[in-house]
């Protein structure tokens, strides 16, 4: 069973790597064509999170077994990791960029929440741990991605507001 925890770890790794690649891509895109990043300040908290989550994992899971039902689950989140990119293309980033007169996008998961990419990774950050049989490591890490979610859903409706999309 060490194989799979081993797949099932280099996916999520390669996934975010993949991601990290294609949100500097499109990050840059966006900036060149006059977007602005707003509250940057939180971004490094951010990276150091998801660092030592991934990194705590592999420190911790290899080796153990992998609940199908919690690994089903994690699946259905990567299909919706997807469909949120997907649904914004070129706009989707890592950071918080604001396009100034461009439309918040409303189609997609987008019609059914204003956040579904966070609550996608809010989900992934507690059901991948719990899928290794790791309770206390999920729930610690909830908590800190919260506090960073919080912050961060601040500074975007701010940024929003302040260029007139939210009244």
């Amino acid at each position: 069973m060490m194989w799979l925890s081993l797949a099932l770890l280099a996916f999520v790794t390669a996934q975010r790597l993949a991601e990290l690649a294609l949100a500097r891509h499109n990050t840059r895109v966006l900036l060149n064509s006059g977007a602005k990043e707003v509250a940057p300040q939180h971004y490094p908290f951010m990276v150091a999170l998801h660092g030592c989550w991934i990194a705590g994992l592999w420190l911790l899971a290899i080796g153990r077994p992998v609940d199908a039902i919690w690994f089903a689950v994690f699946m259905v989140l990567q299909a919706g990791r997807l469909w949120v990119i997907g649904t914004l293309k070129g706009r989707w980033t890592t950071r918080i960029i604001v396009l100034p007169g461009a439309p918040l996008v409303s189609s997609g998961p987008y019609r059914f929440m204003a956040h579904p990419n966070y609550v996608i990774v809010a989900g992934e950050i507690a059901v991948l741990p719990l899928a290794f049989g790791m309770p206390l490591y999920a729930a610690t890490f909830s908590v800190l991605n919260a506090a960073v979610l919080y912050v961060r859903i601040k500074a975007e409706k701010q940024a929003l507001r302040t260029t007139m999309f939210l009244k």
